[in-house]
Order: C-alpha cells, then structure tokens, then sequence
C-alpha cells in the first residue's frame, strides 16, 4: 500500500482510469484507489457503450468540447489500448415534422461543435440503411464519427496502461476520509491505510459529492438516475447496423437500439431517477418501458433472443460535467457529475483534469520511458488454424475450451487475471475476456472459472466472488470438501 502520491485518484471508472493513465505520462507518483475488487464496477459496467458524435451537448460546455476531443482521441488510441471499437454511425430516428426540426436544430449544434460529416436523410435512405426500422419513420440525422466501444476494457485498458507507466491501483481500498490543513489536502485516509497526497481527483461517480463532504465540500449534489437495458444475443445482429436514437427528450437520449461492439443489440436505457447510490435492480415496468420505446424504432423485436437484464446509475449533477479545483478546498480537483457523455469524453477529460494540476502548480515532467499501448492478445477465435495451433503448442490451456458460448480458453482466463489491473472476480473474468457472456450467461464455465480464479489467485473456492465485496458464491459446509481442482 503506497504512503505518499504526487496525486490520489479516488475512483475506479473509466474516468479515474483514463485520468490516472494521462497523469503517468509524466514523473508523478500517481495513486488510484477503488473501493469495489476491481475496476469498471459502477457505472462504467452498465454502460451504453457509445463514443457519441457530439451534436447532442450544449456548445460551451465541458460536455461539447470533451465529447468532440473524447471521441476522437478514442480513434488514435484504442487500437493500442486493446479497446474494441467499431465506428458504425448513429441515426436520431424522427418521426414527424416536430422531430425533423428537432434534427435540424442538432445539426447545427453538432456543426457548431466542430462534429464533421453530419446530415439530414430522408426517409427512403433511413429505410435502406436500416431495414428493420418502423415503418412510419419521417428521416433521421446521420451522425458517420459515432461509435461503439466496450466500456468494460476501455477501462481496462486505461487501467492497465497507467499500470505499466508506474501509476499504483488499489482495489477493495475505500476512502474514510480527506485530511485538510490550512485549507488544502494534506492526506487521504482508507481502509488500508493513509496516503499523504499532494493533489487528489475526485472521480468516484454517483460518491462523488459523499467525498467531497469527507473535506468540508458540499458545493455539489449527485442525483443517481438509473437506466435499465435487455442484452439480446449476437443471432439477432443484424437488427440495427447504427446506433437508433430516438429524438431526445430534456433529460435523456432517450430509449434506443444499438449494436454492441461484440455484435450483440442492446435497448434500453430509460431514466428513472432514485435516492440510493446503490438502486441498480431491474423492475418489470422498467422493461416494460424500454420495450415500449424500442419498439417505436424497431417494431419487431425479438424477446425470445433476450439474455439478459441490467441497470445502471448515471451520476446527475446538474446540465453539465464538474470539472475543477474545489472551490473549499485548494488541491482537491473534481472530476464529478460526469454522466453521458462520460464514456466518449474519458480521455479528454484525463487531458482536462492534467491541464488543471499544471495550473495549479503542479509540475508535469514528460517521462520519457512511457509506453502508450499495451501488448496485443489475440483473440483466440480470430486467429488462423495454424496460428491456433502453434499457440496450443506453445500453451496447452490455449487447447482447453471454458466458455464453450464464446470459444474463451483457458489460457485467455488465465492471462486476463495475470495481467496489470487483473480480474480478481467472475464478472471481472467476464468483462475482460467474455466468459459467461454468451447465451447461458455462465451456466456451463462458471464453475470452471471459480476454480481457476481460485487456483490464480491461490485462495479457496470459498472466497472466490462473483462481483462486489460480498458477493460469495460459495459456503463451506462441515463434512463437504469443495473441490479447487475442477477438470475443465
């Protein structure tokens, strides 16, 4: 555990890990600490997936100019990063002449924002870009820079990176408290101890206003608004070859259809807004409503294709992102109220946040011995038979199949919990590699990855997680012996 830090991260996300990834391009001791067993856990698990184009956010803001520089960024670093990203465009699907307006009035607001390529198609030319679209669709405004990523190794791979560039993360490592004197951050204390810290970023999404409290500042409050998806499976993707948006409401983008970067669709989210931090359930009229709206752009949905539901907590604060040096307290910098774009506007917010330490007096050295990108694992399915097979020979567990939904290996397991920012969970297993992902959603390899999660990790069975802090999927009985040594 670190005692001292140039700078304290507080937040796992992909904000805090694309912050603390740009913060180890320089020769800085930076700290992140996550209170979850690994990254990804908050909202950036339940997470759209989108790199928006930009025409959606008010010209001026924080939001239009990082979702612009976000997306691309995004273009020139995810390759790199081994961040999967698939540049298929976005539609807001109008209906009537009130919403052809509304797109002409987002043209000029994306023009106005520097989005390139942007224009208004007619109804014909929507009906043949997307064949499964309503019938009585009026036209649409085609956004060609949108994009899907997965918000999941996004994270990782910002995570990863701020890794190998010397920067520390510490998960299951909760902040109990920010330590001021003379008015400015002296010290963070946690549950593994105290930090001494120079400058520390709030970045800890829907907590972020519970951490700034810790130091006396309550200039903000966070309203959690939860959004509820359904996942269907990748037989069902041809579905939408863009991203469908309907046309926006005042507090959301409303309900679309969109393809993963995996080639699944998704539905999904609406707003519904909440009072505890933690309200990510999933409800019946929640569905109900995301079917509803889905259905106005894509009338034949197919529920039999379903796999799964999920929600998650957009951190509301207000009409745009909080971003800057608290007004109470002199070295704590937020990075707050960050809902969408959040996920597009990551790693310009990382430049943002980077720019305010400088000019806050913090000095930003250029290390020259920082490396950009991470090393390239191949997805064992994407590879050549003959490159298959020299890889089982180099590995024989490159041969052993554990998700037989998703054609995982063991070797891939094996390496996503080995690497820099490692799966410690079975859902941190999943997000990394897709085991568990597929049609039974971890009903054959879930076993087989607790065993081998538990053999890595050189712990029991026992203490072997699905998710969160106390997420146990298994108890010890007396008279049962647990098995550790599953034949995969």
């Amino acid at each position: 555990m670190s005692s001292k830090a140039d700078v304290v991260v507080i937040g796992g996300g992909v904000v805090g890990c694309a912050i603390a990834r740009e913060l180890s391009r320089y020769r800085l001791d930076v700290v992140l600490l996550e209170q979850a067993p690994d990254v990804a856990t908050g909202t950036s698990k339940a997470n759209s997936g989108i790199l928006h184009a930009g025409f959606d956010c008010e010209p001026g803001t924080w939001k239009a100019r990082l979702n612009v520089r976000g997306a691309a960024l995004y273009a020139e670093i995810a390759e790199g990063l081994g961040i999967p990203r698939r540049e298929i465009g976005s539609l807001v699907v109008a209906h009537s002449d009130a919403d052809l307006a509304t797109c002409e009035s987002l043209l000029a607001r994306g023009r106005e924002n520097g989005v390139a390529g942007l224009e208004i198609w007619g109804a014909d030319r929507l009906r043949a870009h997307e064949p499964s679209i309503s019938a009585d669709v009026a036209g649409a405004l085609w956004a060609p820079t949108a994009a899907v990523v997965c918000p999941f190794l996004a994270t990782v791979g910002f995570g990863e990176n701020a890794i190998r560039n010397g920067a520390k993360i510490h998960t299951e490592c909760g902040v109990t408290g920010l330590v001021t004197a003379g008015g400015r951050i002296v010290a963070v204390e946690t549950t593994r101890g105290r930090i001494e810290a120079r400058f520390v970023v709030n970045a800890a999404g829907v907590h972020a206003a519970d951490v700034a409290r810790l130091a006396g500042d309550d200039s903000f409050t966070i309203h959690p608004r939860r959004g509820e998806y359904i996942l269907f499976d990748r037989s069902t993707g041809a579905l939408a070859r863009s991203v469908l948006f309907p046309t926006p409401s005042k507090v959301s983008k409303g309900i679309l259809v969109s393809p993963t970067v995996h080639g699944n669709i998704f539905i999904g989210p609406n707003a519904a807004d909440v009072d505890e931090l933690d309200d990510v359930e999933t409800t019946a009229p929640g569905l109900d409503e995301i079917i509803s709206g889905a259905r106005k752009i894509v009338p034949d949905l197919p529920l039999q294709n379903a796999i799964t539901e999920f929600a998650g907590l957009r951190a509301a604060a207000g009409k745009d992102f909080i971003i800057g040096e608290s007004p109470i307290v002199k070295g704590l910098v937020h990075a707050a109220g960050i809902q969408s774009p959040g996920l597009t506007s990551a790693p310009a917010i990382g430049e943002a946040i980077a720019e305010i330490l400088a000019d806050l007096g913090l000095k930003l050295t250029p290390d020259p011995t920082f490396v950009p990108v991470n090393p390239h694992r191949p997805k064992f399915t994407e590879q050549t038979p003959v490159e298959q097979m020299a890889r089982i020979a180099a590995d024989p567990l490159a041969g052993r199949v554990i998700c037989r939904c998703e054609t995982i290996t063991e070797a891939e397991i094996v390496a996503a919990i080995r690497a820099p920012c490692g799966a410690r969970t079975i859902d941190g297993v999943k997000r990394r590699v897709r085991a568990g992902a597929g049609r039974c959603q971890g009903g054959f390899c879930g076993p087989r990855v607790t065993a081998i999660l538990a053999r890595e990790l050189g712990i029991p069975v026992t203490a072997v997680r699905k998710e969160t802090l106390e997420s146990w999927l298994f108890y010890a009985r007396a008279g049962l012996e647990i098995r550790e040594d599953i034949d995969a």
